[in-house]
């Protein structure tokens, strides 16, 4: 959940936005990789928002096709199944070669 809180001062305005820490975390690498920090980041989704008159990307529900949906069932079960034992990467990747 995001909540946001602001605050006007003689630079401008203060936006507090409180979130899952382990998403900031990733946000704030991401964000240093790009050079820049979470404000510029935040910044120019904003005007980017603006500019477009909405959110920058497309927001949509995903419609899988029902044979997707049985292998995303079918994968969730195998993954959760303490009785299957996974392949090591090596194995799994001469397995593919074959």
């Amino acid at each position: 959940m995001i909540q946001t809180r602001e605050r006007t001062t003689p630079a401008g305005v203060n936006f507090s936005i409180r979130m899952n820490s382990e998403l900031k975390t990733q946000s704030e690498d991401l964000f240093r990789a790009l050079g820049m920090n979470m404000t510029t980041a935040i910044q120019i989704f904003l005007k980017k928002a603006v500019s477009v008159g909405g959110l920058p990307f497309d927001v949509r529900v995903p419609n899988y096709n029902p044979e997707t949906l049985e292998a995303m069932r079918e994968t969730e079960e195998i993954g959760n199944d303490p009785d299957r034992q996974g392949m090591p990467l090596d194995l799994a990747l001469a397995e593919l070669k074959r």
